[in-house]
Parts: C-alpha cells; sequence; structure tokens
C-alpha cells in the first residue's frame, strides 16, 4: 500500500491497483512536510483542542453530579471560553501545540513513510506496527512540549478553571520553571500516557489512511489523480482516530496536568494503570470518554487537514527529487 499511488495512476487505466514500490523523498524534506501540514492544521483546529482539554478535567476524580460543570458541550465551552478569556483564550497553547506538532508528527509521518517506502508497511498488521512504532518515536521526543501545552490549555481565570492550575506565562518560563523544579525526568513527566495514546492514534490513522486510498481508487469513485481520494481517506482515518483514541486522551491529559508534590511525584496518579483504575472507579467507564464530542470534533478535521495537506505536499515535492 502506497500513500502516493495516485501519483503513479494515469486516468485511462481501467482498473488502478496497487502502486508499484516508489523511491523515498530525502527524509529531512519528508520529515518537514509532516510538520508544515499538521502545524497548518493545527492553527484552525486549536480551540478545540482547549475545549477538549477542559472538558476532560471538568470533575477529575468526582462522581457525576457532584459537581458544577461549567463547560456542558464543544460550542457552549467555546463561547464561555471566547466570553471569559477573550478570542486569544481560544487559542491558548497554540506555541507548544505548534511545537508539538512539529515534532510529533514530523518524526512520526516522516518515519512512517520511510518505513513504507522501504516495504515495511505491506500488510495490514505491519501496516498498524509500523504507525504505532512511528508514533511511539514522536509521542516520546515531543512530551515536553504536549506537557506544557496541557498546562497553558488548562489555565484560565479562577471563575471558569477546571483541574490543577499551574500559572504559566509562556512556554519558554513553562520549560525553565519545570525544569529548575523536577530536572530534565520533569520535562517528560506524562510520557507513559502519552506513548500508548500516540502509538494507538497514529496506528489507527496511517493504517486506515494508506488502507481507505488504496480502496477508494481501486472502486474508481473518483479520477485517480483526484485529491477527492486523498479527502475521502483522511475523513475515515479521522473517524477511526476519534473511536480508538478518546480514553488514552482522557488518561494523557489527566497524568500530564496533575499537581507534583515535594518528592516530584504525581499528587493524583503514579502512572497509566493507576489514572485508569482511579477515573473508572470514581467516574465510571463514562469517565475514559470525557470530552469525546470536541474529541472527535477537533481530530476529524484535523486528521482530515494534516493528511491531506501532507499527501499534497509530497506528490509535489516528489517531481523536484526524484
Amino acid at each position: 500500500m502506497q500513500l502516493m499511488n495516485s501519483a503513479f495512476s494515469g486516468p485511462s487505466s481501467p482498473t488502478p491497483g496497487p502502486a508499484p514500490p516508489r523511491p523515498p523523498l530525502w527524509p529531512p524534506l519528508d520529515f518537514g512536510l509532516g510538520a508544515l501540514a499538521c502545524c497548518g492544521a493545527c492553527v484552525f483546529t486549536n480551540p478545540l483542542e482547549v475545549v477538549k482539554t477542559r472538558l476532560q478535567l471538568q470533575g477529575e476524580l468526582r462522581a457525576r453530579g457532584s459537581y458544577c460543570r461549567l463547560y456542558r458541550g464543544v460550542l457552549q465551552a467555546l463561547w464561555v471560553v471566547g466570553r471569559t478569556d477573550g478570542l486569544r483564550g481560544l487559542q491558548k497553547g497554540l506555541t507548544a501545540a505548534l511545537l508539538y506538532q512539529g515534532l510529533m508528527n514530523g518524526l512520526r509521518l516522516g518515519s512512517y513513510a520511510q518505513m513504507q517506502a522501504a516495504g515495511v508497511t505491506d500488510g495490514p498488521c505491519w501496516s498498524l506496527m509500523a504507525g504505532a512504532a512511528a508514533g511511539a518515536l514522536g509521542a516520546f521526543i515531543a512530551s515536553p512540549a504536549y506537557l506544557v501545552k496541557t498546562h497553558l490549555q488548562a489555565q484560565t481565570v479562577a471563575a471558569i478553571a477546571v483541574g490543577h492550575q499551574h500559572n504559566h506565562e509562556s512556554l519558554s518560563s513553562a520549560l525553565l520553571s519545570i525544569y529548575r523544579r523536577e530536572g530534565v525526568c520533569g520535562l517528560w513527566r506524562g510520557v507513559n500516557g502519552a506513548v500508548p495514546r500516540v502509538m494507538v492514534g497514529s496506528a489507527a490513522q496511517l493504517a486506515t489512511f494508506s488502507s481507505a486510498k488504496d480502496w477508494i481508487i481501486q472502486t474508481q469513485w473518483f479520477s485517480p489523480l483526484s485529491s477527492l481520494n486523498t479527502l475521502c481517506a483522511a475523513v475515515m482515518s479521522g473517524v477511526a482516530v476519534s473511536v480508538t483514541m478518546t480514553p488514552f486522551d482522557v488518561i494523557s491529559t489527566r497524568l500530564y496536568n496533575q499537581p507534583v508534590d515535594q518528592f516530584k511525584q504525581g499528587r493524583l496518579y503514579c502512572g497509566f494503570v493507576d489514572c485508569l483504575l482511579k477515573v473508572c472507579a470514581a467516574e465510571g467507564v463514562g469517565g475514559l470518554y470525557k470530552g469525546m464530542t470536541p474529541v472527535f470534533v477537533r481530530l476529524a478535521p484535523h486528521t482530515t487537514l494534516s493528511m491531506l495537506l501532507w499527501d499534497v505536499l509530497r506528490q509535489r515535492a516528489l517531481p523536484y527529487t526524484h
């Protein structure tokens, strides 16, 4: 399966099949295009990420009905944040989010593309494993940026605050403050929740996108060279990511945002499994799906935009590199 098979299928082919193996792009260029595509999508979807973070932290470790619900849905939450914090409040943590998207998805998409060009992703199981491995690499390297992003997106005025408030001033001051207080390891706090989250999401996204695009081209819904093939595959990929990733996303958000005691240990959770068990015990299984709507509303367009931009950019770059 090849992400770029539309570039090799002529419009006159009656029954297009799987594309022949293609040479990879120059690795730094491939990594850069992945970062650029996802950063472009992030600018448009960051307000939904802010809302998703607030919804996931609301009522933390409290039974349903035992707390005041400040945020009651995507539209209401967007209105509350915009009314209280202004338009800038809807883009909180954007710098950290762009850094995270650039690092994580540059490594993730670039690594997957290199493995795909080498034939490692042939077959559904191998495609899932390659996507998961690429996701784990990207999530680990970019974890400090996601940590700060979560802190910045959670913090707000007391009237609408949920979760622990870290009160950072900026990306750089947050990184410096965490380093001074907890050392280098503190910058990777919560990575044990981030890696499974991105592994699951990456495997679902990349494997679904590749398979869906091959299938759509073979069914000849559109011209083999049409970007609509990529768009439809990206939409299917976005749905798959949203359904599989939400519980991991909730756990990751909780682990990243929890306060730290004097021994540099999390005050609420000591790891992924502990967080999972505590959320289920206090909030029920439904607690793992808090923010499901904004997760879908954000991930579906983000996946669609990023995969579409990535595929188009790589198609445009291919003639100049080979």
